[in-house]
């Protein structure tokens, strides 16, 4: 989908603020879309992955702080997604390892990247430290399944390609962000919607199924680089949860460097409270600092 037919208006504007790269594969492209820093921090690349049946405007909110605070960002649509051409015979994240790791090899010759990746995104970008450990750098996951964990009361998403009805469809996208991105209905623009919309019409890959399983958890026990987790306290993927993730991330990931959690937040934390995930991510990536004498 061009520019031009993006109809949310948040992200028209930071993508006029970037560019689009296309980065081939054996089926198409991976597209990329970049931001490059006017004060460079020197810090290695922040590589963003989005969730499931999304692209990188699930990251909308946090491109320009991070440009800001001196990042080379680059926000990927993960193959299948988005405007990115789907690997052939790909039905789930762990067919799209090797695609994503051919291209940051590629495309980031010299230096292993900062790869962050919410929901689906965590968990691939998981998958994908464990099994090419060259080309990660440090490892941050926001509100990733592959757990191992089920609620007692899972959230229930509702079918919408079958309604004839436009509104009767846009009444369900309503109240899918209701049942599991967003915790406070109210957050839930017009311009939300239309983010929303234009990414669950391009998902290609809809019969995703790991996600229910513990692949992060078995693959963080390969993974060597550090690894941070970002939760929303309200996340719907794991209701009063979060003490048992944080448990099982801390006793897979090898250098595990903490979980956070966000309170008064739903599962698209990064949107619904970006200030809040800003404040921790930004230190996170900025490295170690020089300890005062």
């Amino acid at each position: 989908m061009a520019a031009g037919q993006l109809q949310s208006i948040e992200a028209r504007k930071v993508l006029a603020k970037g560019e689009r790269v296309e980065h081939p594969h054996a089926n198409g492209h991976t597209v990329l879309h970049h931001w490059s820093p006017a004060e460079p921090n020197g810090q290695p690349p922040v590589v963003l992955f989005h969730g499931g049946s999304g692209s990188w405007t699930h990251w909308v909110r946090s491109i320009i702080p991070l440009t800001e605070a001196g990042h080379d960002v680059w926000a990927v649509d993960l193959p299948g997604f988005g405007d990115s051409d789907a690997v052939a015979g790909a039905h789930d994240a762990d067919g799209m390892l090797d695609t994503l790791a051919q291209m940051l090899q590629e495309r980031f010759p010299l230096q292993p990247v900062q790869l962050v990746g919410f929901s689906f995104g965590g968990m691939t970008a998981g998958m994908l430290a464990a099994a090419h450990p060259h080309v990660v750098q440090q490892l941050v996951i926001v509100g990733a399944p592959g757990i191992g964990l089920s609620a007692k009361h899972p959230f229930q998403l509702k079918g919408w390609r079958h309604l004839k009805s436009p509104y009767a469809q846009l009444q369900t996208h309503v109240y899918n962000l209701g049942e599991l991105m967003l915790c406070d209905l109210k957050k839930i623009t017009r311009d939300t919607v239309a983010l929303h919309v234009a990414n669950v019409q391009r998902d290609r890959l809809p019969r995703r199924r790991i996600s229910s399983t513990d692949i992060l958890v078995k693959s963080l026990l390969k993974v060597t680089c550090p690894v941070t987790a970002i939760y929303a306290e309200r996340d719907a993927l794991y209701p009063k949860l979060l003490d048992e993730v944080e448990t099982l991330l801390a006793t897979s990931a090898r250098n595990f460097q903490g979980m956070h959690r966000v309170p008064d937040a739903g599962h698209w934390v990064q949107y619904e409270a970006p200030e809040a995930v800003h404040a921790l991510l930004l230190p996170i990536l900025a490295g170690p600092q020089p300890v005062e004498a």
